[in-house]
C-alpha cells in the first residue's frame, strides 16, 4: 500500500445518494474522484445533485464558490469498472444486495492491483462480500453515514481476513479527508450507529403500537431531551456523568420492561404492506398531508450544517 498521505485519487462504485456524498467528501479534500455507475444519464443526474450539495455549502459559508467549483471539477464519471484500476483507493457504494456486492468485489479484486485497499460503505460485515476475492485481506468496511457530505463519522471494521494494517490505513485516509473514523474491534450486523438507531426505533415503535404515547409525544420527548444531550455526550459518557451506580440500578429495574421483539410491531407491518411508507407516500404513522415534510427535512439539514460549522471552528 502507498502511504495514506500519498492517496491522490479515489474511485467510487455506485452513484446513488451515498456515492454522491462520498464523492463530495473526497473531492473537497483535494482528491481526484472517479464516480463509476451503470449509465451516463444517472451519472449526469448525480453530478447535478453533487453540484446542488456544494451550492448548499457555499450558501452557508462553509466554502466559497471558487473552492466549490474546483472540488466539483475533480469529479469525473465512468461506466467502466476498469477505470477503478487507476485509483489509489476504491470504495463500493452500490445497493445492499449481497449477490451484487460479491460481484462488485470480485470484479474490483480482478482489475485493481493487489495493494489497493477496497472499502465498502454498506454498513454490513465485509466478510459477507469477499467470497469471490483472491485477496480478501485488502477489503474493509468503511461505513459512511447518510448524508455522507454532512456526517463526519465513518465506521471502520475489518473482517477475519482483513489485514490490521489495512484497517489502520483506512482510518488514516479518512482522517486526511476530514472524516472521523470509529474503529470496531469485531464484526456485528448493523455496526454501531444502526444498532443504536434501531434500538431506539424498536422501543419508539413499541410504545406507539402499544398505546403508551402518541407518535408526536414520543418524537418530541426524544428531540427535547436525548437528542440535545447526545450531541455532546454519548450514552456511555452520559451514564457515567450521571453516576454509573445510579444508572446501573435503574437498568436493573427497567431492562426487563424494554421491548425485545425480534420483528417490527404488527401495526407498523400493516402500514408498510398497505403502501404507507411515510413522507414519500404521503402517509405512515403520521399523515404527511397535514405536515410540512420538506420544511422538516430542511430544518434537519440546517442543524447538520450548524454542527459542521462548529466542527470547523473547533478544528
Amino acid at each position: 500500500m502507498i502511504s495514506a498521505d500519498a492517496v491522490k485519487s479515489v474511485a467510487i462504485i455506485g452513484n446513488g445518494l451515498m456515492g454522491q456524498g462520498i464523492a463530495q467528501v473526497f473531492a473537497r479534500a483535494g482528491k481526484a474522484v472517479k464516480l463509476i455507475g451503470r449509465n451516463p444519464d444517472s451519472l449526469a443526474r448525480a453530478l447535478t445533485a453533487i453540484k446542488g450539495n456544494f451550492d448548499q455549502f457555499v450558501d452557508r459559508g462553509l466554502t466559497d464558490g471558487e473552492e466549490a467549483g474546483a472540488s466539483l471539477s475533480r469529479i469525473s464519471t465512468s461506466v467502466d469498472y476498469g477505470d477503478a484500476a487507476a485509483a489509489d483507493h476504491v470504495i463500493e457504494a452500490v445497493p445492499a444486495v449481497r449477490e451484487l456486492q460479491i460481484e462488485v468485489f470480485s470484479k474490483l479484486d480482478a482489475v485493481c492491483a493487489e495493494d489497493i485497499v477496497l472499502g465498502s460503505t454498506s454498513g454490513q460485515p465485509i466478510s459477507l462480500m469477499t467470497g469471490g476475492m483472491k485477496h480478501p485481506e485488502r477489503a474493509v468496511a468503511m461505513h459512511f453515514i447518510y448524508p455522507a457530505q454532512l456526517m463526519p463519522l465513518v465506521e471502520v471494521c475489518g473482517g477475519p481476513q482483513t489485514s490490521r494494517d489495512v484497517v489502520t490505513w483506512a482510518c488514516d485516509v479518512l482522517k486526511s479527508a476530514g472524516q472521523v473514523p470509529a474503529v470496531m474491534d469485531k464484526e456485528v450486523d448493523g455496526f454501531i450507529v444502526n444498532r443504536l438507531q434501531f434500538a431506539i426505533l424498536r422501543e419508539a415503535w413499541a410504545m406507539w403500537a402499544n398505546g403508551v404515547a402518541s407518535a408526536e409525544a414520543i418524537d418530541t420527548s426524544m428531540k427535547m431531551t436525548l437528542g440535545r444531550r447526545y450531541s455532546d455526550t454519548g450514552p456511555i459518557e452520559s451514564a457515567e456523568l450521571g453516576g454509573l451506580d445510579i444508572l446501573h440500578a435503574f437498568g436493573e429495574f427497567l431492562f426487563p420492561a424494554i421491548d425485545t421483539s425480534t420483528k417490527p410491531p404488527e401495526e407498523v407491518t400493516t402500514l408498510v404492506n398497505a403502501g404507507n411508507y411515510g413522507l414519500k407516500s404521503g402517509k405512515g404513522i403520521y399523515d404527511w398531508s397535514e405536515r410540512d415534510g420538506k420544511a422538516l427535512l430542511a430544518a434537519r439539514a440546517d442543524r447538520l450544517f450548524q454542527h459542521l460549522a462548529e466542527d470547523k471552528k473547533g478544528a
